[in-house]
């Protein structure tokens, strides 16, 4: 598989940069940002989506979206790459992507990345593909409707004193433990 510098990504005209995107084979992952206020975890989360190999990325709700200049320089182009768009609302993502699988006879999980009450720690989850990860606000986290409507919600414990990771890390966590289970299994 071709890679590629971050300095040859930026320089990417968008032809390529979408001929590059096309040939990449894709792994059964779905993110979907709600509400993460900070550009440069937008681009970053960017970067994640890339290195996952994901299907699509959702941009949602007050999430900005490229071309912003944060993300193109956060995200290093990989913009360019991901398969991308923007929903008003998760939800509204969730579902659209519950309707594409559904005409190939799949069904998705959907778990959010968040502290709640009942929420599953990283180290009991199994997965189960094709997934949609949810993650929320910096500071809010998944919005309550949300959690209602996803199947599990995954936390990470954490040993010392600060509650909680970036969301780009805590993304990067989980979703790098389930395709290891993915890749496990194949």
């Amino acid at each position: 598989m071709l890679k590629l510098s971050a300095k040859k990504i930026r320089e990417l005209d968008s032809d390529r940069a979408e001929n590059i995107s096309l040939n990449v084979k894709r792994n059964p992952i779905y993110i979907v940002l709600e509400d993460v206020y900070d550009t440069y975890n937008v681009g970053g989360l960017f970067r994640l989506a890339d290195a996952l190999a994901i299907e699509r990325l959702y941009l949602c709700g007050i999430t900005e979206t490229p071309p912003n200049h944060k993300i193109k320089k956060a995200s290093i182009g990989t913009y360019k790459i991901v398969p991308w768009r923007y929903k008003e609302t998760a939800i509204n993502a969730v579902n659209e992507i519950k309707e594409e699988l559904k005409q190939r006879n799949l069904i998705p999980e959907v778990i959010a990345i968040e502290q709640a009450k009942n929420s599953i720690s990283l180290f009991k989850v199994k997965y189960h593909f094709p997934v949609i990860f949810i993650l929320g606000n910096e500071t809010s986290g998944v919005k309550k409707e949300t959690l209602k409507q996803v199947d599990k919600i995954v936390e990470i414990p954490m040993y010392g004193v600060n509650k909680s990771l970036n969301v780009i890390v805590a993304g990067a966590v989980v979703m790098f433990t389930a395709i290891r289970e993915l890749k496990n299994r194949f």
